[in-house]
């Protein structure tokens, strides 16, 4: 199995299409979803699409999101990484995105630090990603808390799909 980056307790890798069922656990849980815009997953072959998806990422790109899993039991948990941005957002364009979803039973338990913090030091120190972006909901205070522990600076607010959010960034230290 092929593993990107690794934690104390996560390690994190491609997606693979044997992901699909971990992934439908996780995005068809509202609680998941309540700062998404509501629209949980209704299927599996919704997961398997959105695995496709990011498997073409990996192609164009090089990079994606990828899966997060327990070290000690090899269980899949959820997803972070980067993502290349080639669509407008917040009137920014071909701009690096971090993020990160977990299935509730994991939260809290500071995993999606662990794996952020994880991925701002590979975006800056092994790809030179020059600056990394991000956006949650302003009323998401688990993903805005995060963001902010790992050093992202919020940089306004905006409107994305209906959502107010907050917009982060934070610039590559070391170029």
């Amino acid at each position: 199995m092929t593993r990107l980056l690794e934690t104390d307790r996560l390690y994190m890798r491609p997606f693979e299409a044997a992901d699909a069922e971990g992934l439908f656990e996780l995005d068809r849980n509202p609680n998941v979803h309540r700062y998404l815009g509501n629209q949980p997953v209704t299927s599996l072959a919704q997961c398997e699409e959105i695995i496709a998806s990011i498997q073409r990422q990996y192609a164009a790109h090089g990079i994606g999101r990828f899966a997060v899993l327990l070290k000690d039991t090899n269980t899949f948990i959820g997803w972070a990484g980067l993502k290349f941005v080639t669509e407008p957002e917040n009137h920014h364009v071909d701009y690096y995105d971090i993020g990160y979803r977990l299935q509730e039973a994991h939260w809290r338990k500071g995993y999606a630090s662990e794996a952020a913090l994880a991925w701002r030091d590979h975006a800056f120190s092994v790809m030179k990603v020059p600056a990394l972006y991000a956006s949650a909901h302003v009323d998401n205070t688990g993903s805005n808390t995060i963001l902010q522990k790992i050093g992202m600076v919020r940089d306004g607010q905006y409107e994305h799909d209906g959502l107010p959010c907050n917009w982060y960034r934070l610039t590559n230290p070391y170029l």
